[in-house]
């Protein structure tokens, strides 16, 4: 069966595959490049999934019933995830950590999951929209848009002042800003609907202006610096979003500024022979390698924009995102048994979009094949 993030993977294929093309930039030649033949299918199912978002919303931090802290519902609201009550304390609290175990509490009346499922849906009607130029997909992308970010009734504020509250701990910290890291394909889709008359000027301006908003809070707030100073994956998501903001909101000297210094950082996460250490004492370490790399390849991405490569960033013992992505390879599709902490089974869906993407940057046919091939076992 193939799951819900399994099929938002074929929109990100498309968005690597295509975007060239839809550019008007041919595809690099050679044997191993170019769309697979699975295209077709991906395509079919983002068309797929775009019609089932029609459907989906509209979204609002106000439709929870939880009040934040302070008093206003504008303000974005989450729990720590892996936070249970203590069953020492008569009153549960504080609240203690218990790594990789999800507490339902967490996933009930906040904003994260309506959060996503925003994000989602406007990256998969935006995503449609570029493929087809049916008005539809657009109109509701902008809708959900407006909803989300711009309508003064429903808005979520440029803040995440509230964001993994830890319950007699804490009201937010600096680790709940990993919440927002779909903002940067927000973004991206909404530049896609600026070929759109439905996403107006008057939108275009509004949008950026939240986040810019929301890029000072992200530097300036004692959460931003928490989380900007994060040696992990929650690290990497930070440089993310700022940097997609930052040049979505057309401050590419500052972003273009902070991706030559992303080798800093990478070095420090990664080992020369491609393992994730921090990553590796999560109790779902496979996840957390997988979602640390996802995180670089869209930094990576992003940094190509002001014409710096990451892609092929390697230090002199042989730090890359290349050698990350192979240490994961190998353990891949029925190779070598996973050899670190793992809870919950091994899922493929987030390896497939990261080797989707490196088939492409690097013309390896080898991460093509192997995508394909998790793919059709996932059926």
């Amino acid at each position: 069966m193939i799951s819900r993030c399994m099929r938002l993977a074929a929109v990100l294929l498309l968005c690597s595959l295509l975007a060239p093309a839809a550019a008007g930039t041919a595809l690099p030649a050679g044997p191993n490049a170019g769309p697979s033949a699975g295209q077709g299918a991906a395509r079919a199912a983002l068309l797929r999934e775009a019609e089932r978002a029609l459907a989906a919303g509209p979204f609002s931090v106000m439709d929870k019933q939880r009040v934040p802290p302070s008093g206003d519902k504008h303000d974005f609201l989450t729990l720590a995830p892996y936070w249970w009550p203590d069953p020492a304390k008569p009153n549960g609290l504080p609240y203690i950590r218990r790594d990789g175990e999800v507490n339902p509490e967490s996933k009930r009346d906040t904003d994260d999951v309506p959060f996503g499922q925003m994000t989602d849906a406007v990256t998969t009607l935006a995503a449609a929209f570029r493929n087809t130029q049916d008005e539809r997909f657009a109109a509701r992308a902008a809708l959900l848009l407006r909803v989300w970010f711009l309508d003064p009734s429903t808005r979520m504020n440029p803040n995440l002042d509230y964001g993994q509250g830890v319950p007699g701990r804490n009201t937010g910290r600096g680790a709940g800003i990993i919440a927002t890291r779909k903002l940067v394909g927000v973004v991206d889709a909404a530049q896609r609907l600026e070929m759109s008359p439905s996403w107006t000027g008057r939108d275009r301006q509004g949008l950026r202006a939240w986040c810019a908003a929301y890029a000072a809070w992200l530097q300036t707030s004692r959460n931003g610096r928490e989380e900007a100073a994060a040696l992990n994956n929650h690290g990497t998501w930070y440089e993310a979003q700022l940097t997609a903001l930052l040049l979505y909101t057309g401050r590419r000297d500052e972003a273009k500024a902070r991706f030559q210094q992303a080798g800093t950082r990478l070095s420090s996460q990664i080992e020369p022979d491609g393992r994730q250490p921090r990553e590796l004492e999560r109790t779902r370490s496979w996840n957390y390698s997988v979602m640390n790399l996802d995180g670089w390849f869209t930094v990576a991405r992003l940094a190509e924009e002001a014409g710096i490569d990451l892609w092929n960033f390697r230090t002199p013992d042989g730090r890359s995102l290349r050698a990350a992505l192979d240490y994961l390879v190998a353990f891949a599709g029925g190779g070598a048994k996973w050899p670190h902490t793992q809870i919950a089974p091994v899922e493929w869906d987030g390896l497939v979009a990261v080797l989707d993407r490196a088939a492409v940057v690097w013309n390896a046919g080898q991460y093509r094949t192997l995508a394909d091939r998790l793919r059709l076992a996932a059926r």
